[in-house]
């Protein structure tokens, strides 16, 4: 395929622009570690949920939503939409306290909620293992996706791919810091919301395709259209509807989806201007990314289905494609090559703007753990302003190079998804909990985090999946692998919280003196505390959980039925559109008003 003078012009400015913000944003951003991580914590709403959005509108996310589809169907969606609900879960009850909080990083808050050296030692150690191993595994996987663009629609090998995207990427998030990020994503928004509307326009519409009532009525699409799975589907059902929305959301910790916040999502809260931004910007997140998106990415998939029913007819189509590379979710390649000229550069552009956008995201993020959660913690506690916007600068060379080297070896991305998925199975509940119940402490976390990683290791690498969940032989379902992870873990983490010792009486009270969380897990603490005539209660302030609970409630109809009559309007079913719409703004109306409520608990 070749692009046209507009299309290489369209790129070029692009990249041009880009680079050009990151080196505008560097002298402010390189004055302190605060500027450079936070932006010196003066961020509106409207720009952080703009920047989160774009983060997770990563090159790997059409890719995994096109696999979910052409595999299992629209409904097999439901792996990544159960977790809008710990997402409004963030909104209404976690922003006000990761805002008041103040920490630097959601790691810093491990010795803000417990103390000793388990804290420290939790800290330094979730540094590594989720600022440099699970952030270069994630780059990896995003990564994965581009080599795969680049190698379907411009003939790249992997390692042109690689030296192209990254090289851009590096240099502007290493100058800009989170600024320049910021500042950057607001552009790759749009870039990339373009490009997406209007390549699944074109594609459904091409001869090849014939429009959406000829995908409706194709032999190889009509038993992946609906939005939920077959239930005379035993196994379907499970895997794909019960376990997500019963288990998966609030179990699992995965990037972007963490219970309770954290990430690159609490970087966000944290470097908002107050506690109602912080607020507004995860709502605006969580509006956007699940009611917006997704339907460009799967009119796509469905599309791509008439042209490419198999792999063998993707192969066939581009023999020059590793067979390492080869799976379903190259088939969203292999149709953006059929776009004309003009919308090709603009779709490319996307394209890049979704990689550069995560990208930078996850390098700042990561670097922030290395710098303030592993640096100055461990190596240099007296580190100046200066060395540590240096060392940020150089940890952002270091895991883009570990993140491109990993990448060439990866194949495929839903792979990643499960695995990330595994790994933190089971950690969820104590990141819903902590802020709510004394009890939990530094060592719930540590034997939470390792239980998980090694059960996941352990299934992965052993014959023990095999014995355990072996569709014919096996002791449990073929399903139950989630669901065994998470039970285990947590028998696990719970046994561990009752034999080890509590946090102590200073520690929980500067805590609770602090952050007002409110709530009967913390009444021994402040019974303790007022026979001991200290006053940690802040009388002024409400416990908004209850309001914020019926919010999150609401928000999560909201949305749910705002995708689903995006869907049916799509699909001409008008009657079950008009009445998810009316749900939408019943449930709209119901939430204004208590997200009313919930403010006033806040004064």
């Amino acid at each position: 395929m070749e692009l046209s003078t507009l299309d290489y012009t369209l790129i070029f400015v692009f990249f041009a622009i880009v680079l050009g913000i990151g080196i505008y944003v560097s002298k402010k951003s390189g004055k302190s570690s605060s500027e450079y991580f936070l932006s010196g914590r003066t961020m509106p709403w409207w720009l952080l949920g703009l920047s989160m959005v774009a983060t997770t509108f990563s090159t790997d996310t059409p890719n995994l939503v096109t696999d979910l589809v052409r595999t299992n169907g629209v409904s097999a969606n439901w792996g990544w939409w159960c977790f809008l609900l710990t997402g409004m879960l963030t909104v209404f009850v976690y922003a006000k306290l990761w805002r008041k909080s103040n920490v630097k990083t959601d790691l810093e808050f491990y010795e803000l909620r417990y103390g000793g050296k388990a804290a420290s030692f939790l800290r330094k150690f979730r540094a590594i293992y989720l600022g440099v191993f699970f952030n270069v595994i994630t780059m990896a996987s995003v990564t994965l996706a581009a080599i795969k663009i680049g190698g379907v629609m411009l003939g790249l090998e992997p390692w042109e791919t690689v030296v192209a995207g990254g090289l851009i990427t590096v240099i502007f998030s290493a100058l800009g810091g989170f600024k320049g990020v910021v500042y950057s994503d607001f552009l790759l928004f749009f870039v990339a919301m373009a490009g997406a509307i209007g390549a699944a326009y074109y594609l459904v519409n091409i001869p090849e395709v014939g429009g959406i009532q000829a995908i409706m009525e194709n032999e190889n699409v009509k038993d992946k259209l609906s939005i939920l799975p077959d239930f005379s589907d035993k196994k379907a059902v499970i895997t794909m509807l019960i376990i997500p929305l019963a288990v998966q959301w609030w179990s699992s910790w995965y990037p972007g989806g963490e219970p309770g916040g954290g990430g690159y999502i609490a970087q966000r809260m944290l470097a908002a201007k107050n506690e109602n931004h912080a607020i507004g910007a995860t709502f605006f997140f969580n509006i956007m990314h699940y009611a917006l998106r997704p339907w460009p990415w799967i009119l796509v998939a469905l599309a791509s289905l008439v042209v490419y029913p198999d792999i063998a007819s993707i192969q066939e189509a581009f023999p020059n494609v590793a067979d390492s590379k080869l799976g379903q979710d190259l088939a969203y390649s292999a149709m953006l090559t059929k776009l004309p000229s003009g919308l090709l550069g603009l779709v490319l552009a996307s394209l890049v703007a979704a990689y550069m956008s995560t990208i930078s995201t996850q390098l700042n993020w990561g670097s922030s753990y290395v710098v303030y959660d592993f640096y100055k913690q461990q190596i240099n506690p007296d580190a100046t302003e200066k060395q540590m916007v240096n060392v940020g600068r150089l940890s952002t060379v270091v895991l883009m190079v570990l993140s491109a080297f990993l990448a060439l070896a990866l194949q495929n991305a839903m792979g990643v998804f499960n695995l990330l998925l595994s790994f933190g199975a089971g950690t969820g509940l104590i990141f819903i909990l902590r802020w709510f119940w004394w009890r939990i402490n530094a060592w719930s976390e540590i034997t939470a985090m390792f239980s998980s990683g090694i059960l996941a290791i352990l299934l992965e690498t052993t014959v023990l999946k095999e014995i355990l969940f072996n569709p014919e032989t096996g002791v449990f379902p073929e399903w139950g692998e989630l669901p065994f992870i998470m039970i285990v873990t947590s028998i696990i983490w719970l046994t561990a919280t009752f034999v080890t010792q509590a946090e102590t009486k200073d520690v929980l009270r500067s805590f609770y003196k602090k952050i007002q969380p409110g709530g009967p897990g913390w009444t021994k603490i402040i019974e303790d505390a007022k026979e001991d005539n200290v006053e940690i209660v802040d009388s002024n302030q409400k416990w908004s959980v209850p309001s914020g609970i019926t919010a999150m409630l609401l928000g999560v109809v909201l949305i749910y039925t705002l995708m689903f009559a995006t869907g049916y309007w799509i699909y001409g079913e008008t009657n079950l559109a008009l009445i998810l719409t009316a749900v939408s703004a019943i449930s709209a109306f119901l939430l204004i008003r208590a997200w009313g409520k919930m403010k006033d608990d806040l004064l």
